[in-house]
């Protein structure tokens, strides 16, 4: 006599939590750890010992300045026209949905724009530089002016991509022990677990 085999519902069956693709997952920590580098080196530069260390942090500085662009322009090339991206929740207002999207706008628009004038700031000095093992030559005569602009511009911006980077955490801690919908879940460098509705 054979045995007949019965499943569960479907709303019994373990289900993954939905979840962005493994590419995008890899570039959102990559430039989180590029970041905080970043910003490390940057204020370390005013602990510097001496000139030869101060060079060595601006080198690393400009170095990884250069590699978050990079980064950020092939996560956007990226996230346009192959990631996966999967839906804020339904329950989700409004409001925290425009919020949530000009947030990621922003920090995106910032990951570009940021490395951009460090790198005209770095041009005006009218001097070469040295960018990873290489050395970026002279292109223009020291323009102090521009120098100062771009160097204010830079550093207001680095503190505007930082609030973002804080509203962006504070949001996603908010989804994930408050709302507890998922949200932090799909960007999580671990492995998925399988929960139960």
């Amino acid at each position: 006599m054979n045995a007949l085999v019965t499943l569960p519902p479907q709303s019994q069956l373990a289900v993954a939590p939905a979840r962005f693709d493994a590419v995008s997952r890899a570039f959102h920590w990559i430039s989180v750890a590029l970041i905080v580098v970043l910003f490390a080196s940057a204020w370390s530069l005013s602990l510097a010992r001496d000139g030869e260390e101060a060079a060595q942090l601006l080198t690393l500085h400009r170095s990884l300045g250069v590699t978050i662009w990079v980064v950020a322009l092939a996560r956007l090339t990226w996230r346009l026209r192959f990631a996966v991206r999967p839906p804020l929740p339904r329950s989700l207002p409004a409001a925290q949905r425009l919020a949530a999207a000009v947030t990621e706008g922003a920090l995106y628009v910032l990951m570009l724009v940021q490395p951009i004038t460090g790198l005209v700031q770095s041009l005006a000095r009218g001097k070469p530089f040295q960018l990873f093992i290489f050395e970026a030559p002279r292109v223009m005569a020291r323009d102090k002016p521009l120098v100062s602009l771009f160097h204010e511009i830079h550093e207001a911006t680095a503190w505007l991509l930082l609030g973002l980077i804080g509203l962006h955490v504070a949001a996603a801690l908010f989804h994930g022990l408050v709302r507890r919908d998922g949200v932090l879940r799909s960007m999580a460098p671990w492995p998925a677990r399988s929960t139960r509705p």
